[in-house]
């Protein structure tokens, strides 16, 4: 009997599963038609009744099951926890592994031992990649890689590409950034890497600098206070 008991009810979770992935499905298909120039990521239902969260394009959306309507920049809240959902869910859809980021193409700085770990995305021509290199001075014991992601105009590319092809490549963005001496060096070597780091950037949905990587995999975009960083250095695992 106990058995017989089991058997349904694990027959009906299937059900109720079948049934939730083919709401998703739906979904998906429904936003797919409308926009089939958008590439959709994941479909999952929200805790609220006939509310999906889509997450295409680095973006989390809100729809309901025809997708007749969207709430686009929308923040879902948990008004009992006080923590807004929507950016618990964007930080853990947009984390990346940090061994799977391409971390030959970055310039590596080591502070001290070296023993945490540190990435993020910078533009030369930054005024918040300024005062967060200002900041990163204060921090010892970290291993810093630079990806180099001019995405502020030509003047930023060019400088890059200086930067780079500088025989001292952190002296160089240390000037830029920190002391305000711009770059002199001729961009002529190969700053394929660049490019790389770039597209890169924008398949991953970089779309701002600075944007830090712990190694946790977690992803901040902005500038964040040194106490931060030091919080989420001790804390990544």
């Amino acid at each position: 009997m106990q058995k017989a008991h089991a058997i349904i009810v694990f027959l009906l979770l299937a059900c109720v599963s079948a049934v939730a992935g083919a709401s998703e499905a739906a979904v998906k298909a429904a936003f797919q038609k409308k926009y089939p120039d958008v590439t959709v990521e994941s479909v999952v239902k929200t805790p609220l009744p006939g509310i999906y969260e889509i997450f295409a394009n680095g973006d989390l959306i809100y729809a309901d099951e025809k997708v007749a309507h969207l709430f686009v920049n929308a923040t879902l809240v948990d008004t009992e926890k006080k923590v807004s959902l929507t950016e618990e869910r964007k930080s853990k859809l947009t984390a990346i592994k940090f061994d799977q980021l391409p971390l030959n193409l970055a310039v590596k700085r080591v502070k001290g031992k070296g023993t945490r770990k540190l990435a993020y995305f910078a533009d030369p021509n930054c005024g918040y990649c300024k005062k967060f290199e200002q900041d990163l001075t204060k921090i010892n014991d970290v291993t810093i890689y630079v990806f180099f992601y001019p995405v502020l105009g030509p003047d930023s590319i060019e400088k890059a590409k200086s930067i780079w092809c500088s025989k001292d490549k952190i002296k160089a963005w240390d000037d830029q950034l920190v002391n305000g001496i711009a770059p002199t060096a001729a961009g002529t070597c190969d700053t394929s890497s660049i490019d790389k780091t770039i597209a890169f950037g924008k398949q991953k949905g970089i779309s701002g600098t600075p944007t830090m990587f712990f190694v946790d995999g977690q992803r901040v975009p902005g500038a964040i206070p040194v106490e931060m960083i030091e919080q989420r250095l001790a804390a990544a695992k």
